[in-house]
């Protein structure tokens, strides 16, 4: 009896220390609504209300430069759910000129999740995920997919 009870115990251990390293992934996406607003000391906001893994988000464009082919930007978002779960993002957007549509820019972003700063729902999460949409920046508003998924130990 002795030997059956340690060795249910032994099996009961080792499954759950193998489950305990066991990598936990989840998908990540739905749509954003994202507004610009020129802040006092040149710096650009944006904040948008959100369908999908995540509900509100607020940002910063922290750098902007011209290319070729439009601008690129570095960014910062903070991202919520509505179950009390929250993340920050370090981000860098490529956006592509609409010929013919002086102000309009296709762009892609793509989201690097900094660990550290993850709480409730999403507490441990990292990675990276990534959108794509288009922003009209004479308005000051534009239309974004996002999706990817992101993981912790």
């Amino acid at each position: 009896m002795f030997k059956k009870i340690a060795a249910t115990s032994l099996l009961v251990i080792i499954s759950t220390s193998s489950f305990a390293g066991q990598k936990i992934c989840t998908p990540i996406g739905g749509m954003a609504m994202p507004t610009f607003s020129p802040q006092a000391d040149g710096s650009v906001r944006i904040t948008a209300a959100l369908i999908g893994s995540v509900s509100a988000a607020s940002g910063t464009i922290t750098a902007q430069r011209e290319t070729k082919s439009g601008l690129e930007m570095d960014l910062n978002h903070y991202f919520l759910n509505n179950t009390g779960g929250s993340f920050h993002t370090v981000d860098h957007a490529e956006l592509t000129a609409v010929p013919g549509k002086s102000g309009n820019f296709m762009i892609e972003i793509n989201y690097s999740i900094e660990k550290e700063s993850t709480t409730g729902t999403f507490k441990g999460y990292e990675g990276n995920f990534k959108s794509y949409g288009l922003v009209d920046l004479n308005n000051m508003e534009g239309l974004v997919r996002y999706s990817g998924e992101i993981c912790k130990l």
